[in-house]
């Protein structure tokens, strides 16, 4: 079993799919793992602690990608259209250094990337899909959307904190007593509960809100105050799955118009809600923006997926009737180091069940729940049943 390590070019991106400790592990298993020169730099992972760790290190992504017969990706693969011309470091296509019977594990948007899903199928590459992986006990320490939603949840708050004039915490001092300020979290995932627990921290009065009846509890845990309309439908807005039921307009609006109240009197809003292969819902609409109050910061996790604010701009910090609005483009990427670690034990706790015993070589049982859950291509054709052909 050959594992390579791509360096990831694509714009906002520092991560690294493999780390010296999971390198360690990897070799336990009995791989050889080659990894391409710098993959590693930007998330504080040298080429030298891979080298003592024991992996091979190749000066290009063509050499490694050649040596691997599983390829470790953070990113989706380019493709030419991609990387030629568009500001992606080295205009590698790296849909091209990828062959046939070649294995490829990475988040890849299949929901929404299917002339990527088709493109390698008809290489012949078998794909997983890593954000497919299913919400089950067994595959908790192999959930990268978590482990990645998780830290980007305290860094939406850190970024807040730094936008904002004022200090999160009530001081007191001689010249008088500085009051806190109050936090507004909205979506109560993975990302939302430790948004709501990092701001706790820095001293704010924080509430939050969900749909699920359920996270209301989560939130009281860590300090905060639940705000929703607890109506009878709330009571029962909840799959069996622990997901969000689609709402009546009724009650979307008995909601919006009490979300929009609370917001007047918040100083930090972090949105956190997102819609797997669709576009993220508007929380926060540019009313609702212009009734907060001057220098208020509004941080928008879901930018990339058109955003829960429709003023947010991805990547950049935009000022409208005087709240500042944070649309950051990768907010994992900003804490490389930590990130990449979470990210590579996923994929060796991932990889770790279909490494045969005996030969030490890839062994993909398609009755497994999760390789049924996220293998998308194999032998040439797209598997996923989420993924069968358009009609």
């Amino acid at each position: 079993m050959k594992i390579a390590i791509l360096k990831e070019r694509r714009p906002h991106e520092t991560r690294v799919a493999a780390t010296p400790e999971t390198v360690k592990k990897l070799k336990a298993l009995g791989a050889e793992i080659t990894i391409e020169t710098g993959a590693g730099v930007a998330a504080a992972y040298t080429d030298q602690a891979y080298l003592d760790a024991g992996a091979n290190i190749v000066p290009d992504a063509a050499s490694a990608a050649a040596a691997g017969d599983i390829v470790f990706k953070i990113q989706r693969p380019m493709s030419a259209d991609e990387g030629i011309g568009g500001g992606i470091e080295g205009g590698i296509d790296e849909m091209a250094l990828l062959r046939s019977g070649q294995t490829l594990m990475a988040p890849l948007g299949a929901l929404t990337n299917r002339p990527l899903i088709e493109a390698l199928a008809a290489k012949g590459v078998t794909a997983f899909a890593l954000e497919l992986i299913p919400r089950i006990t067994r595959a908790q320490s192999m959930d990268i959307l978590s482990s990645q939603a998780n830290l980007a949840g305290y860094k939406a708050v850190l970024l807040a904190a730094n936008s904002f004039g004022r200090i999160f915490p009530q001081m007191m001092t001689p010249g008088g007593t500085l009051a806190p300020a109050r936090a507004f979290i909205m979506g109560v995932g993975v990302a939302g509960l430790q948004a709501i627990a990092t701001a706790r921290r820095l001293g704010a009065i924080v509430t939050a809100t969900d749909v699920r009846p359920a996270t209301k509890e989560q939130v009281q845990s860590l300090g905060g105050k639940f705000v929703a309309v607890e109506d009878e439908e709330f009571k029962a807005a909840e799959t069996a799955g622990g997901y969000a039921k689609q709402m009546s307009p009724e009650y979307q609006a008995k909601q919006a118009a009490l979300v929009a109240e609370h917001i007047k009197l918040q100083d930090i809003v972090v949105t956190t809600a997102l819609i797997p292969g669709r576009k993220a819902p508007v929380l926060v609409s540019e009313d609702m923006v212009k009734t907060m109050k001057p220098g208020s910061v509004i941080v928008d996790m879901a930018v990339e997926q058109g955003g829960n604010c429709p003023l947010s701009e991805f990547g950049t910090t935009v000022e409208k009737y005087g709240v500042k609005i944070v649309g950051p483009a990768n907010l994992p990427a900003e804490l490389p180091t930590d990130t990449s670690a979470l990210f590579a034990r996923n994929l060796l706790n991932f990889i770790a069940p279909m490494v045969d015993k005996e030969t030490k070589a890839l062994k993909i049982d398609l009755n497994d729940e999760v390789v049924k859950g996220t293998l998308v291509t194999q032998n040439g054709q797209i598997v996923h049943p989420s993924l069968s052909a358009p009609s």
